[in-house]
């Protein structure tokens, strides 16, 4: 099996739980019956209970209806129609992570909740850099949680990637500047910066947040040159909010999307890419090293809808 092929089939196996819930309810609506006001209605709230938003499931059902309306309709057909229709959505926003080459090194900024998988996935990331040959630099800057460091220091042992680390309630500002410069003195194609997620204080993080932003500045102007916000898919809806409280922290410039394999809410990247139009530079379906993978729009909306991809 080609690694491509493998991806696809655990992107498949991932967005089960999500396409499971659409295609049981595409199958239940559309058997033996023509796509009228009442098909209709109940395919729209089928899309809103998998999270991919009132607008958007709106929008995906009138396109529907312009082409078939008062047809009875295959359920493959609606199933593919609908992929299509959401892979639509979803390709503007479909942008890997590109390193610029011109900057040694590139650096990635992390924010999100804790708990959305935020230090992994740096961890997932990295390795994915590494992957493809670039050199990377981590730095455990949630000083707050020795949790967060030692998880961080783990996945940096195991992907062979230098990590940067203070002790817990270390200054992670003064930590970012030190890893800027490390980084650049090592020669590193990328630096991804860890920071804390408590928004319970929300105050107290936007200055730490911005605090770090400006440290930086001071050896590069430019940096960070990506702001990368993690959002757990199991929060669904919720995830709205959280793109709304780290974009007034700082210039959000991209997604990583993760647990889509722990929920039946996968649509909300849908409703995601639809309302903010933020890129989404990857995605996480599993718990492997290998489970985080640039997003793609076409495999994604046949996953989702319960087609092969």
């Amino acid at each position: 099996m080609s690694e491509k092929r493998g991806w696809l089939s655990r992107l498949r196996e991932g967005l089960q739980r999500t396409s499971q819930r659409i295609s049981d309810g595409i199958t239940a609506i559309f058997t033996k019956r023509k796509l009228d006001e009442a098909a209709l209605a109940e395919l729209e709230e089928l899309l809103i209970a998998a999270d991919l938003g009132v607008k958007t499931a709106a929008v995906l059902t009138q396109t529907l209806a312009k082409t078939r309306f008062n047809q009875e309709v295959a359920v493959e057909e609606v199933k593919a129609a609908l992929a299509e229709d959401i892979a639509a959505i979803l390709a503007p926003v479909a942008e890997p992570l590109i390193l610029d080459p011109a900057r040694k090194p590139h650096v990635a900024l992390v924010v999100g909740v804790n708990g959305s998988g935020k230090t992994t996935t740096i961890g997932k990331l990295a390795k994915m850099f590494k992957d493809d040959g670039k050199k990377v630099v981590l730095a455990a800057g949630d000083t707050f949680r020795a949790a967060g460091v030692s998880q961080l220091q783990i996945w940096g042992e195991r992907i062979g990637c230098p990590v940067v680390a203070r002790e817990t309630g270390a200054d992670a500002a003064g930590l970012a500047f030190d890893a800027l410069e490390q980084a650049r003195n090592e020669r590193a194609d990328l630096l991804v910066i860890d920071t804390a997620g408590r928004l319970q204080n929300r105050a107290d993080l936007m200055a730490e947040v911005q605090k770090i932003i400006r440290v930086l500045k001071k050896l590069d102007p430019d940096a960070p040159h990506s702001c990368l916000l993690v959002l757990d898919a199991t929060t669904g809806q919720n995830a709205h909010a959280q793109v709304e409280v780290f974009r007034a922290m700082t210039q959000v410039t991209g997604l990583l999307v993760t647990k889509l394999d722990g929920t039946a809410k996968g649509g909300v990247l849908v409703a995601l890419a639809e309302r903010f139009g933020l890129p989404v530079h990857a995605i996480g379906v599993g718990e492997g090293a290998d489970d985080l993978r640039p997003f793609e729009a076409l495999p994604f909306a046949q996953s989702l809808v319960g087609l092969e991809p």
